[in-house]
Parts: C-alpha cells; sequence; structure tokens
C-alpha cells in the first residue's frame, strides 16, 4: 500500500541534469521478463487496478464488483482478505491479489502454523470460488516497518510451504511489494543497484521467489520521483509524452534511450537484480498511478488533466506490449493505484485523490482511452458506447434485446429486415446497438450498461457501414424519456416485463460460464 511519510525517503546517492531519472519513491508496475533471460507472463499484457477501502461511504462489495465488471477490470489487488469483498468476487473470474497486511506480519513471519491458519482462513476457505492467484505478504516492509525486516523472508516462506499443504502453490504465487525507493543509483538503469544494507533480505528474497516461479512486486510512482526531482525530471518525461531526440534520457553504457521515468524505473530494478546474481525474476508493477487533484501551492501538477495522461499513456504503453529499452516487446502487466478515491487518507489533499472513480461510482476525471477497447472505459462523453459482453451467452442476450427493445423503450425498427443495422443478422450485433442505444437514452448513467452481466462500455465506436451507433454523431440514436433502468448488478425486480424476471430461470452455471468466457484480458 503505498504509505504516508513514504515520499520523502527516497534514498538516492546522485543526480544528472542530462539523465533526468532518479526513479525510486513508490509504486507500481507489473512486468514479466527478466534482466538478462525474458520470463515470458502467462497471461500477457494486462491492466489491473488497486481497491483501497479509506472511504467514509465506501461502495458494498456488490457495488464494487458491478463497477469492476462494467470496467471489465479483470485483475485487482486487496489490501487485505475481506469476507464479504471475497464472497462478492466469488464466481466472477476476475483475478485477485489478496495481502497480509503488515500489522500480521510478526506472527506469520514467528510461526508456521499461525501462517499456515491464516493460509486456511484466507485463501484455501475461499479458492478456487474466488479466483485467487497471488499474495502480497506485508507492503514495502523494508521502507515501511524496517524493524520486522528480518521477518519478511521465514514470512514468505511459511505462507508458500502452507499453499504447498494445500495444492495450491501451482496456482497461487508469494511475493512482497517493494517500494523503488529501495533502488539506488537507478540512473542509469545499468548501474541500479538496491540499497547494500538490505542484501541479507534481498538476496535469500530473490532466491526464493526464483525458486519458486514467483515474480517481484514492483511499485513505481513516476509523480513523486518527478516532484522530488527539483527541476531535474521534466514533466513531459514523467508523463510519457513524447519527448525530442535530445530530451531523451541516455544510458551511456548501454546506449539505451529512456522516454519515461517508468521505463527506466523497470530496467533499473533488473539490473539491481542482476547485480545480485538473479537474472530469471520477471517484475510485477503493483501501484503505479497520478493524483488528479492537490494543494494548488505545493502539488500544482496534480491534476485531472495530468492524471488522465499519465494513465491512459500508461494503459496503453502496457496494452500494446511495448515494453522497455532493456527488453521491448515483452509485456509489463501494471495494476493502477487507485480504484476509488480515499477521503479519509491523512496526509496532503494529493493522498485522497489518486482514484479513478468517486466513492458513488462517478469517474473522477476522463479516461482518454478511445480505440483502446473495452478497458477502463470510464469517459462521461460521447466517446463511450455500450456493447454486448464478448462471449456472453446467446439467450441471454436474447434476453436482454428483447427488454432493451419492449421495456426498455429503445427504438429497434433500425434492426428490422432491409434497415441500416440489420446486418450483420445475428444476436449479438443486434443486442450492441440496443444496448448503446439504451445507454445513451439514459445519459450514460451509473449502471445503464449492464444488462445482468451480458453488456460491456467500451471506447472504440461499433458503427459500421450505414449503421451509425448512439453517441458517435449519427441519426440512428435519440435520447428518450424513461424511468426504466437496465437490469442491473443490484437489481431485485420481479417486473413481468424485465428480463430479470426471464435472467432468473437460467441456472448459475450459465451465469458463471458467461463470466468466465467474458474475460478478455486473461
Amino acid at each position: 500500500m503505498r504509505l504516508i511519510g513514504r515520499k520523502g525517503s527516497s534514498s538516492s546517492s546522485s543526480s544528472s541534469s542530462s539523465l533526468p531519472c532518479k526513479g525510486r519513491s513508490m509504486a507500481v508496475l507489473l512486468l514479466f521478463l527478466l534482466a538478462i533471460s525474458v520470463v515470458n507472463a502467462d497471461e500477457g499484457a494486462y491492466i489491473g487496478v488497486n481497491i483501497g477501502t479509506s472511504l467514509s461511504a465506501m461502495p458494498s462489495p456488490t457495488q464494487v464488483v458491478a463497477l469492476l465488471l462494467s470496467q471489465q477490470i479483470r485483475h485487482v489487488r486487496l489490501y487485505d482478505t475481506d469476507p464479504a469483498m471475497l464472497a462478492a468476487l466469488a464466481r466472477t473470474g476476475i483475478r485477485v491479489t489478496v495481502s497480509v497486511p503488515n500489522e500480521q506480519l510478526l506472527a506469520i513471519g514467528q510461526s508456521n502454523a499461525t501462517a499456515a491458519a491464516w493460509v486456511s482462513r484466507n485463501v484455501a476457505a475461499h479458492f478456487p470460488a474466488v479466483n485467487i492467484s497471488a499474495i502480497a505478504v506485508g507492503s514495502e516492509i523494508p521502507s515501511s516497518l524496517p524493524n520486522a525486516v528480518s521477518l519478511l523472508v521465514p514470512a514468505l516462506r511459511f505462507v508458500h510451504s502452507a499453499l504447498v499443504a494445500a495444492n495450491l502453490d501451482k496456482y497461487i504465487k508469494v511475493s512482497t511489494p517493494l517500494s523503488s525507493s529501495i533502488i539506488l543509483d537507478s540512473f542509469p538503469p545499468s548501474q541500479a543497484f538496491f540499497n547494500r544494507s538490505l542484501d541479507s533480505v534481498m538476496t535469500p528474497m530473490l532466491k526464493f521467489l526464483q525458486s519458486t516461479d514467483s515474480y517481484l512486486m514492483l511499485n513505481v510512482y513516476p509523480y513523486y520521483d518527478y516532484m522530488q526531482s527539483n527541476g531535474i525530471i521534466p514533466l513531459d518525461y514523467a508523463l510519457f509524452r513524447p519527448l525530442p531526440p535530445n530530451k531523451e534520457a541516455v544510458d551511456a553504457n548501454t546506449l539505451l534511450h529512456y522516454t519515461n521515468v517508468f521505463d527506466a524505473i523497470v530496467d533499473a530494478a533488473y539490473f539491481a537484480m542482476a547485480y545480485l546474481n538473479v537474472t530469471n525474476v520477471p517484475i510485477v508493477v503493483l501501484e503505479s498511478g497520478w493524483p488528479h487533484k492537490g494543494d494548488p501551492s505545493s502539488e500544482p501538477d496534480a491534476t485531472p488533466d495530468n492524471a488522465d495522461t499519465y494513465n491512459s499513456n500508461l494503459i496503453r504503453h502496457v496494452l500494446n506490449s511495448t515494453g522497455t529499452p532493456k527488453h521491448p516487446g515483452v509485456p509489463v502487466p501494471t495494476y493502477i493505484y487507485e480504484l476509488y478515491d480515499e477521503d479519509q487518507r491523512p496526509g496532503a489533499l494529493s493522498e485522497r485523490n489518486w482514484g479513478l472513480f468517486d466513492g458513488s461510482g462517478l469517474p473522477a476525471y476522463t479516461l482518454h482511452l478511445t480505440g483502446s477497447g473495452v478497458l477502463l472505459a470510464n469517459d462521461t462523453t460521447n466517446q463511450t458506447y455500450c456493447i454486448a459482453r464478448d462471449g456472453a451467452d446467446e439467450k441471454m442476450l436474447q434476453a436482454a434485446l428483447d427488454w432493451a427493445c419492449g421495456p426498455g423503450k429503445v427504438d429497434c425498427s433500425v434492426l428490422m429486415q432491409g434497415q441500416a443495422c440489420y446486418d450483420p443478422d445475428s444476436v449479438e450485433a443486434h443486442a450492441s446497438y440496443a444496448f448503446n442505444a439504451y445507454y445513451h437514452g439514459m445519459g450514460m448513467g451509473s449502471g445503464t450498461c449492464y444488462f445482468n452481466g451480458v453488456a460491456a462500455i467500451t471506447t472504440t465506436n461499433p458503427s459500421h457501414d450505414s449503421c451509425i451507433f448512439a453517441g458517435s454523431g449519427g441519426k440512428n440514436g435519440t435520447l428518450f424519456n424513461s424511468t426504466s433502468l437496465a437490469p442491473s448488478a443490484n437489481s431485485t425486480s420481479t417486473d413481468s416485463g424485465s428480463p430479470r424476471t426471464i435472467f432468473d430461470t437460467i441456472s448459475l452455471v450459465q451465469v458463471i460460464g458467461v463470466l468466465v468466457l467474458s474475460m478478455v484480458f486473461l
């Protein structure tokens, strides 16, 4: 977890005005490759999100999961093992990283039995209904809880042993999130190394990750590196904005060109591992993001525009499998910090404004991801569309289509034979048109693109030929007044005109199948 006070703990030893990256202060970057040899990720490139809970009005677990599904978020990191949240995530197919909170590390690091009990209660009891894929043991222990650092590796081993005993070690990885601040001399990346005072911990920890086929969890926050650089790091360099060749940072040892802080920190971590003779442990970035609001006098660059720029560029960078200069083309899976603004976090104003959404589920700002598909389509302008979820059950799609064209009051005449949107003549294509017309007709309100789980929001315009979808500027879509709401995750309506009645007759197995088939980022 991003920790208050950590921002000033950077321990860099030198800086260069010609080589602007001093990557080190904080966190999120997922990357499946190594320093010398490359490890291929099982899943390729994907984006996940962190879910903090320090909200005065925290949404219910079912509301959280409904938001995740509507945004096509298939990977999440929890900071604990809250039973209600895990129950809500059950049978959704969403891959979950659960966490051992720092306050529980001392007990688990001193007792194999305690670790076994923790795994039994918080992991085995929920798996496989909850698709738990990793356990994050503690959070930035070397920098946030240094007195407990000697217990970190024992805790990792005890938790893993408990997974082995439960026959879960093949499915669930064990690691610990580290702040990039423990990397010293991070630019040029080829000269980076971990704080030497941590050698007695880092060496056995990396060997453990290597022997268990796990990965290094790294937190990467270019925002803090930029803020702490005293003007050395250009804002554009931190935000992934294009730089002219003469502004790029060049590693004099490797002649690799770095166009952003994020890549430089990731490569610095790989070089730091190689310095300890570990070259086949991949990196997973567990936290990364940018605040959208801060104190204008002390945090002038915490703005919606910069948050949009950083996160939108980061998402494209990851999903395009751009890789890093050292490992071009190798996927770098990354978890965005964070899903919700946490208004109860102490500290600077920016600490409470890292979320993609507020507590009510409304976007904190617009992400400009047009053309990137359905992931994190939190755009509230007319550049988002509601379409049939890929792989959705055809009977459920038909029921939802019938509802949209009936009780939902969508004008579906354009779907009739000979009309503009008749072709392709498929339930999926017709449902996409009807879903989108309803979504835009209802003002793209929260919950209006769900249809019992068979719809999803996308930023890719689905219009084709002469079939113009609502929101794309054409004439097919029209606003309409209606009090009807699309069947939602929390709907309990049993009105005869609602597809809820039809959907209730569909077996749970079918619903699970639809959810599993719809996982596009696995």
